[in-house]
């Protein structure tokens, strides 16, 4: 029994954290200075008479240019090493924050948010830096710890952004700024602490590769080893992307909840992320393997978006319909320059103050918990088992067209869904959503093989994957 410990704790075993722990970092700090401006970019544009059209375009803009980004970006790193990619686009991030930092038109914050979306297309080479760091046994963890710090940023973020405002007087440039800052911050850490991680001698094996070729994604889709994989990459995403974006539109709708109350629940996402990804799915990637990660993670992300769907239509028992209205109609009081209320020109219907209690929101927090379980799980095990079925020089290459499918997921999401929530009811997303997962996950139960690693107590010194 001893020596079966020590096997299970032998290099290689276990997440080597201190060469991690400088991309997690670097990568906690980059998100923060995107988080902190996603909650602002709506009112933003509004503020120079944007309509609500226009506001999703813009909404649109960065996730279509992180799909056209990450290949090239995950190319060149394989190229020409990680660090100086992730240099470039950093400082491309400055760029485009300060660019909306003085911005004095829509058009200048169109520009920010191009500039941006392809600087924003560096978390594939931050991925395959943390490839290139980890091994068969401890990746998925890493990749998790990826997922981790979006967790973190995302709910730290947004705290930043209303701090600052508080402080500013609502002054949504000043937010601009402070997000230029932490890109800095950022590329201060990755010139001075990040190692290279990827050698002189494994860079150039791709080097006659395009940078960008939808062919080469056609063909990575052909792969039988990758083809699946990457569309439960994408599938996922649009998933999970549409949740998180039509959340605070359903809980309205359903359960009353206010922009406070909203607030709250994206906190609690994000927490869901930080637990998993930080900390329980490199647990159950030693123990079950990546492929029971997929699996497993499909069927939450099905039962918590089926389960979303059928909340039960009943107000939380604080709910005030009067007090809701006046903060959706900015009758409060609320001065903010330009704003626009969320659900304008929508067909928005709020709950009656007569039918309120605990059913509804227990329902829908309980909903909302299991999908981020499998929203948080797959991302990082699909992506590690990815890893797995390639060569090591198309590592970052491969990576790069994953991370292109999950933005062209993201730009997708928002669109779709809105359409059926507005044209077939706040329900139908959420269903069809979750009839599709339930069915890829009947598919990736059949198809997925398990690779040697995944196959738990194979050896006893492979048992602790």
């Amino acid at each position: 029994m001893k020596s079966a410990d020590t096997s299970s704790v032998a290099p290689g075993e276990r997440l080597d954290f201190k060469r991690i722990l400088p991309i997690f970092v670097i990568v906690l700090i980059d998100l923060l200075g995107l988080t902190i401006i996603i909650p602002l970019m709506p009112l933003y544009a509004a503020s120079y008479g944007a309509n609500p059209f226009v506001i999703g375009l813009l909404g649109a803009a960065y996730p279509v240019m992180q799909f056209i980004g990450a290949p090239l970006l995950g190319r060149l790193s394989d190229r020409y090493g990680r660090k100086p990619v992730l240099l470039v686009s950093q400082f491309g991030t400055i760029i485009g924050f300060l660019l909306m930092g003085f911005a004095g038109s829509i058009w200048a914050l169109f520009l920010a948010r191009i500039i941006d979306g392809l600087s924003g297309a560096n978390i594939s080479t931050a991925q395959a830096a943390i490839s290139d760091n980890t091994t068969d046994k401890t990746r998925t963890q890493g990749l998790g710890l990826v997922g981790a710090a979006f967790g973190l940023g995302f709910t730290i973020g947004p705290v930043l952004a209303f701090a600052t405002l508080a402080a500013t007087g609502n002054n949504y440039h000043a937010v601009a700024f402070v997000a230029a800052a932490f890109a800095a911050i950022a590329f201060g850490l990755t010139w001075f602490w990040f190692q290279e991680s990827l050698p002189p001698e494994k860079r150039g094996r791709a080097a006659r590769k395009p940078a960008l070729s939808f062919g080469a994604m056609a063909a990575a889709l052909r792969r039988p080893a990758i083809g699946l994989l990457l569309v439960l990459m994408f599938v996922q995403q649009m998933v999970f992307g549409g949740f998180e974006q039509l959340l605070s539109l359903f809980t309205l709708t359903r359960l009353g909840l206010d922009a406070r109350g909203n607030a709250v629940l994206f906190v609690i996402i994000g927490a869901v992320v930080v637990v998993i990804q930080g900390g329980m799915i490199g647990r159950w990637s030693r123990k079950y393997g990546d492929r029971w990660l997929i699996v497993m993670g499909l069927a939450a992300l099905a039962a918590g978006m089926i389960l979303m769907a059928l909340t039960p239509n009943q107000a939380a028992p604080w709910y005030s319909r009067e007090q809701v209205v006046l903060e959706l109609t900015g009758s409060n009081g609320r001065t903010l320059p330009g704003e626009t209320p969320p659900t304008q020109g929508l067909p928005v219907a709020l709950p009656d103050d007569g039918n309120t209690g605990w059913l509804g929101i227990g329902w829908g927090l309980a909903a909302m918990i299991i999908a981020s379980i499998g929203g948080a799980v797959l991302s990082p095990a699909i992506n590690s088992s990815i890893t797995r079925r390639v060569d090591p020089f198309e590592v970052g290459g491969t990576l790069g067209i994953s991370a292109s499918f999950v933005s062209a997921a993201n730009a997708l999401a928002p669109v779709v869904f809105g359409a059926l929530f507005n044209w077939l009811g706040s329900t139908a997303p959420f269903l069809i959503a979750g009839l599709l997962t339930a069915v890829l996950w009947w598919v990736a139960a059949r198809s997925i093989k398990p690779q040697p690693p995944d196959i738990v107590g194979a050896a006893p010194v492979m048992a602790s994957h």
